[in-house]
C-alpha cells in the first residue's frame, strides 16, 4: 500500500488557498517528498502527517517555487533532533544549490547525502522504492519521476520442494534475495512464483508534452502532471514558457494508459480549475483537477 498526497497545487507563487507544488508518498514507515516549495511543511502539518518519516527528497530542477521550502523543512527536521542521513536526488549541480540554500540553515545534526543526475534517465533504489528519473523539456534542466513499488510473486511450495530447498529457508526467501544454510546458497528465484504487479505513480512538472513523459508514465496507476493553463487560448503562453495546457497532460494520460490524472501547478492567474475539466475528461475521463492535500491510497491489485 502507498499513501499518495498532492500537498500543493500551485505554481510560480504560492496564494492563500492553494500552496506551491509538491508531493509526499509513505510506504512501510518511510516518507519520499517530491520538491519542496515554500510552504511545503505547513501543508504537511496541516494534512495530519510528519516529516520524520522522509528519507528522499527528490528534486525536478532549481526553480524557486519548487526548492525554495528546503532549508526550512531541513532546519525544522534538525531542530526536532533528526539523526538519520537523507538523500536528495536531483540535477546535476544539486550539492552546490542545496549547500547554498543551507546557508541559512547551519549546523544540521544529520548527514545529507546528494545524487546527482546527468543523464536523460536514470533508476535509484532506495528504502524500497524504484525511482525513474527522466529528463523533460523545460527552460532549465529538469527532471520528471516515476515511483514504483515492486511485488515479488507468491511462495510457490511445489517449486520450493522440487528444488530442495529446506523449510528452514522458505521464510526468508520470501524476504531476501538468497539466504546460506549449512554452507549452502539458496535464491528466492527458487521459491516464489513469477513477479506480481507492483504500484506505480508519475509526476510531472514544468514541461512540453514528449514522447518520453509517454513512455515513463506507461501504465502508471496515478499520472500527476503539470496543467499551468486551463485556457484553450493561453496555448502560445504555454509553448513560450515551456508549460502544458490541461488537454495537453489529459493527450499524455491517454496516450500513456494511465489508470488516473490528476492535474497540477496551476497558474496564479488561474482561479477555478474544476471548470475546465468537462472538456479535459473528453480527452481522458478519469481526469481530475489536483488541489492542496488531494489524497489517495493505492493498493496492491491481485
Amino acid at each position: 500500500m502507498l499513501d499518495v498526497c498532492l500537498l500543493g497545487a500551485g505554481g510560480m507563487m504560492p496564494l492563500p488557498k492553494r500552496a506551491l507544488t509538491a508531493l509526499m508518498t509513505r510506504y512501510n514507515g518511510s516518507s519520499l517528498l517530491i520538491d519542496c516549495g515554500e510552504g511545503t511543511q505547513v501543508s504537511i502539518r496541516e494534512q495530519g502527517w510528519s516529516f520524520h518519516p522522509i528519507d528522499t527528497i527528490c528534486i525536478t530542477h532549481f526553480h524557486g517555487d519548487h526548492i525554495s521550502g528546503l532549508p526550512g523543512l531541513l532546519l525544522s527536521m534538525g531542530n526536532a533532533e533528526r539523526s538519520k542521513p537523507i538523500l536528495l536526488i536531483g540535477p546535476k549541480g544539486l550539492k552546490k544549490v542545496v549547500e547554498s540554500l543551507l546557508i541559512i540553515a547551519p549546523g544540521l545534526p544529520f548527514e545529507i547525502r546528494y545524487h546527482e543526475i546527468e543523464g536523460e534517465e536514470e533508476d535509484i533504489i532506495c528504502e524500497g522504492y524504484h525511482i525513474h528519473a527522466f529528463k523533460v523539456k523545460h527552460n532549465v534542466v529538469c527532471y520528471g519521476y516515476s515511483i514504483e513499488i515492486p511485488r515479488s510473486g507468491k511462495f510457490d511450495l511445489e517449486k520450493a520442494k522440487a528444488n530442495n530447498i529446506p523449510m528452514e529457508a522458505w521464510s526468508t526467501l520470501q524476504k531476501e534475495d538468497s539466504v546460506e544454510i549449512n554452507g549452502s546458497v539458496y535464491y528466492a528465484h527458487q521459491v516464489l512464483g513469477p513477479q506480481r504487479r507492483g504500484i506505480k505513480i508519475t509526476y510531472c512538472t514544468d514541461s512540453r508534452p514528449t514522447e518520453r513523459i509517454v513512455q515513463c508514465a506507461k501504465n502508471a496507476d496515478l499520472f500527476i502532471c503539470e496543467g499551468m493553463y486551463g485556457e484553450k487560448e493561453k496555448l502560445s503562453s504555454a509553448k513560450e514558457k515551456k508549460h502544458m495546457t490541461f488537454y495537453e497532460a489529459a493527450e499524455l494520460a491517454q496516450k500513456a494508459e494511465v489508470a488516473e490524472l490528476w492535474l497540477t501547478h496551476y497558474s496564479p492567474s488561474l482561479i477555478r480549475p474544476e471548470n475546465y475539466m468537462g472538456e479535459v475528461r473528453q480527452i481522458f475521463q478519469n481526469a481530475y483537477a489536483g488541489k492542496d492535500r488531494k489524497f489517495r491510497e493505492i493498493n496492491f491489485v491481485e
